[in-house]
């Protein structure tokens, strides 16, 4: 099953089983970076535009844009800012708002494609997103995840991702436009986190066939050296089914280059090789 998101200009992007991972460049959002908040409340898009060239640079396929965070307007700001990286990159667009008036405002900018992310099953998020995912004819990122916590166990996250499923199917959202999360923890404060996010993914791609996202970065939270461990939970992702991932580009790209190469996904290590020798030119 192949997932297709497209850029404003017309570029494709495929996520499907057997492909290259999609790394979705996770770096458009105010949290913890005061300039790129205190630019997007005063209306500076420079600062904006650099992260999304820095992005496209290191190899970024998607990028996700956030704007919520307190004292932002999100329908005046939202808008401002995908506009922005619309004219900067040739790159699908992710939408990151559960706001459907800002939504509604950037999907009308002609972007493509887009990704809207993300819901969870909660009845009056998904009241409020499904029709606009089926309105604009985009793909959307589904968490399993009922937004009282994160369930425990596999089962549970499946049953989740399977009650949205047959809700987006009831309103003609085919399969291969939902991305599924199937949520990671921090292993600081949990050490079976990683193996239940596994077995999830695992289980998931089996029981339903659709394609799967995950923000990578959330099992080091509260760990040194966290680039070690996303890269390792990545290539450990990547082999349990995962098809996408929300990350820092330019820190994980070689990661997860070379586990598509080890994995088989890299016909002749082309793309593989094809990157470092740019890294060298730079």
């Amino acid at each position: 099953m192949d997932t297709i998101v497209k850029s404003p200009q017309g570029k494709e992007v495929i996520i499907g089983d057997g492909r290259p991972t999609v790394l979705i460049g996770e770096r458009i959002n105010p949290f913890g970076k005061g300039p790129l908040k205190e630019a997007m409340k005063a209306g500076d898009m420079e600062p904006i535009r650099r992260e999304a060239l820095k992005q496209a640079e290191a190899g970024a396929d998607i990028l996700i844009v956030s704007v919520a965070t307190f004292g932002i307007d999100e329908p005046t700001v939202f808008p401002r800012v995908v506009q922005t990286v619309k004219e900067t990159v040739d790159l699908p667009i992710c939408l990151e708002s559960r706001n459907p008036e800002a939504l509604e405002q950037a999907l009308k900018l002609e972007l493509g494609k887009p990704i809207i992310s993300s819901v969870t099953g909660e009845e009056a998020l998904l009241e409020k997103i499904l029709p606009l995912v089926k309105r604009y004819g985009t793909a959307l990122v589904a968490m399993a995840s009922g937004g009282v916590g994160v369930p425990k166990l596999p089962q549970q996250r499946l049953e989740i991702a399977r009650q949205i499923l047959e809700q987006t199917a009831a309103l003609g959202i085919p399969p291969e436009d939902i991305l599924l999360d199937c949520l990671a923890e921090s292993s600081a404060v949990n050490d079976k986190a990683v193996l239940t996010t596994l077995e999830t993914l695992e289980t998931v791609k089996k029981e339903t066939g659709v394609n799967l996202v995950l923000g990578a970065s959330n099992v080091s939270f509260g760990l040194p050296n966290r680039l070690a461990v996303n890269a390792v939970f990545l290539a450990l992702a990547v082999r349990a089914g995962l098809n996408c991932a929300i990350v820092d580009a330019a820190r994980m790209k070689p990661f997860i280059l070379a586990a598509d190469l080890l994995l088989g996904r890299d016909r002749l290590a082309r793309r593989y090789t094809n990157y470092n020798r740019k890294i060298k030119l730079r």
